[in-house]
């Protein structure tokens, strides 16, 4: 099977990260909308893996937790009421974690909004700590269960609540634009938390940087995940790449550089080698018309004979 050569497979990689959409890019390098996909599979994949083994034991001092919304197929409103409830279809998550130290995304999850998606994240956010932090989330309620069964007692947690009025200005600006925020609440859930440290302003930023650079994030617009798998592999080759491959402004590192988890600054030719690494060797295959003898002879109840 003919594949692409790693700099096309470089270039339009490069172009996923930058929040182009795919039909742009089949327009853009001429390869086929199910090649730019089956591309996109596959970068997932090896880039979740790459994720999962590598950022371990992060000594990070706090770590922000926060969910964005997006959708998959259809916005929730509009799925039928024989497929509610089916992961993929209508409203989809993405649990993040970030350490604003370094601005590394410690970890990251697709789901739904609820308590079993927040148990297993909050699980996996914990078994790549190497010591103790001090943990924030907004006031999600699942948060509160999820901590106590991850942690323990081996953290400081604490909640910030923000409280929002009505959007100011006519009524096409409301339905456009958030509520107004009136002020936050610092809830302290447990241990010892430091006051002048409780925030999520970091992880909701890196919320705003995946609406930026994802085409599947931006509202109002036909640029939304079709299949979850998609989705999930956007985010995967996202993470890595920002984790990895990109220059932090303030930090003038990667992020995994500021938190020891990399010693160098990556490029996306270091991408395409994590999928290449993945993919099986190829089969050695015969010559060409002694297969084809072959499958000729098999049809007529015989055996091809190599003569060479």
């Amino acid at each position: 099977m003919n594949k692409l050569d790693p700099k096309t497979r470089a270039q339009t990689l490069g172009m996923m990260v930058e929040g182009v959409s795919m039909r742009s890019i089949t327009r853009l390098t001429g390869i086929s909308k199910n090649t730019a996909a089956k591309l996109l599979a596959d970068a997932g994949e090896a880039c979740i893996a790459y994720h999962d083994a590598t950022v371990r034991n992060i000594l990070s001092k706090r770590i922000q937790c926060d969910e964005i919304w997006s959708f998959c197929q259809m916005k929730e409103k509009n799925v039928p009421k024989d497929m509610k409830g089916t992961f993929g279809i209508g409203d989809v998550y993405t649990w993040t974690a970030i350490d604003p130290d370094s601005k590394l995304i410690a970890s990251w999850l697709v789901g739904k909004r609820d308590a079993s998606y927040a148990k297993v994240f909050i699980a996996d956010l914990e078994s790549r700590l190497a010591n103790r932090v001090q943990l924030m989330t907004d006031g999600h309620k699942a948060h509160l269960q999820a901590v106590e069964d991850a942690f323990g007692a081996n953290t400081d947690y604490a909640m910030l609540v923000k409280l929002y009025g009505e959007a100011h200005g006519n009524t096409t600006e409301r339905k456009y634009s958030p509520g107004e925020c009136c002020g936050s609440i610092k809830g302290m859930v447990r241990g010892n938390p430091q006051e002048g440290l409780i925030s999520t302003s970091h992880v909701e930023r890196q919320n705003l940087s995946m609406r930026m650079g994802m085409r599947r994030f931006t509202r109002l617009t036909t640029g939304f995940s079709k299949k979850i798998e998609n989705h999930e592999h956007a985010i995967a080759l996202y993470f890595v790449h920002y984790n990895f491959a990109r220059i932090h402004s303030s930090l003038r590192v990667s992020p995994a550089m500021a938190a020891g988890v990399a010693d160098r600054l990556w490029s996306l030719e270091d991408i395409v080698a994590l999928i290449e690494a993945r993919e099986e060797a190829p089969k050695k295959r015969g010559p060409y018309k002694k297969r084809i003898a072959n499958h000729l002879m098999y049809q007529n109840g015989t055996e091809a004979t190599n003569h060479n």
